[in-house]
């Protein structure tokens, strides 16, 4: 038998049914449904507070949750236009999605904007050229990658050079992510192990691609001195071998549960925190308050430093490296 809706006569049915002892597979014999769809209604609606179905606030519930579903949006050609305009600009899907969302100009999954580049593609259109991995195939969720959740090509801690546990000089990194309320956000951050030298910077979301290219965009202004980069292995690294291509260096991973071996990017995630508490709400945190944190961070004397900020070290160092 095909589901069908439940209306609200038919739920006005059920109440009075079991009001008069019906078992559920003879109530859905005398509307005409399923058993199965008896068991859920019920199931999904029971009120706790009297403790037995009630048709009315079972209604209501329903209707609740399915206006509170996120509709699909169709493609128009207000949206199809402002979908080319920030692929153009440097946007990912998921960016279009969160910031079309953030304003109100509709739900739109980034699959689906994935979908209609590849689309465009497919008729010979050049928009696919603007997606960050280009010709490479898009994951959706569900592929074997995603669910074996594992990180290709990994190179552990044990094999980067030893020179990086001695602190002494500028360019060895660290790098994690701060996640925000209800895991709506996050902040990527880079530490550097000599100088304490620290780069923050907003995302919409740990996803991959996501987080690889705010790495990219934070660090290539130091690309020069980047010597080495260590990580967890959360997924949202994943494409480690992007960041290390582009930014010529080598890329690390701590060994799992192995906190201590990122010991300066735990300790300075916790100074963050000292501005943006756990449950922060992202989304109501700028890029100029991003800013003034790291501006902070930076300018504070630190005993590790003898007193010196990370940001004089740093330069100071820096300007001797490109000197050389």
């Amino acid at each position: 038998m095909r589901y069908r809706q439940l209306t609200l006569k038919k739920r006005y049915q059920i109440w009075a049914l079991l009001q008069q002892g019906y078992k559920q597979k003879d109530i859905a014999n005398r509307i005409g449904v399923h058993p199965s769809t008896i068991s859920r209604e019920i199931r999904r609606n029971w009120d706790t507070h009297s403790n037995r179905y009630e048709y009315t606030t079972a209604h209501f519930h329903t209707e609740h949750r399915h206006k509170s579903k996120p509709k699909y949006t169709v493609i128009t050609l207000r949206i199809e236009n402002y979908i080319r305009e920030k692929l153009k600009a440097g946007w990912s899907p998921e960016q279009i999605s969160g910031r079309m969302k953030h304003d109100g100009a509709g739900s739109i999954s980034h699959e689906t904007i994935y979908q209609f580049v590849y689309r465009n593609k497919a008729g010979r259109g050049r928009l696919y050229r603007y997606l960050r991995h280009k010709n490479k195939k898009y994951h959706k969720r569900g592929s074997d990658y995603q669910r074996r959740g594992t990180i290709i090509d990994r190179v552990m801690i044990e094999k980067r050079p030893k020179i990086v546990e001695k602190k002494k000089r500028i360019g060895d990194l660290e790098i994690d992510t701060v996640i925000g309320k209800d895991h709506i956000g996050a902040l990527v951050t880079a530490v550097d192990r000599k100088s304490k030298f620290t780069l923050i910077k907003k995302v919409p979301s740990k996803h991959a691609n996501v987080v690889t290219a705010a790495l990219i965009e934070m660090l290539e202004p130091i690309k020069p001195v980047i010597k080495t980069i260590t990580s967890d292995n959360g997924k949202e690294f994943a494409y480690h071998k992007q960041v290390s291509q582009i930014l010529d260096t080598d890329f690390y991973f701590a060994n799992p549960y192995h906190s201590w071996e990122r010991g300066l990017n735990e300790h300075t995630n916790g100074l963050i925190r000292q501005y943006l508490p756990k449950k922060t709400d992202f989304t109501q945190v700028s890029k100029e308050d991003i800013i003034t944190i790291q501006e902070k961070l930076n300018h504070r004397p630190r005993k590790v430093l003898g007193y010196r900020t990370p940001h004089e070290v740093f330069f100071e160092d820096l300007a001797k490296e490109l000197a050389a």
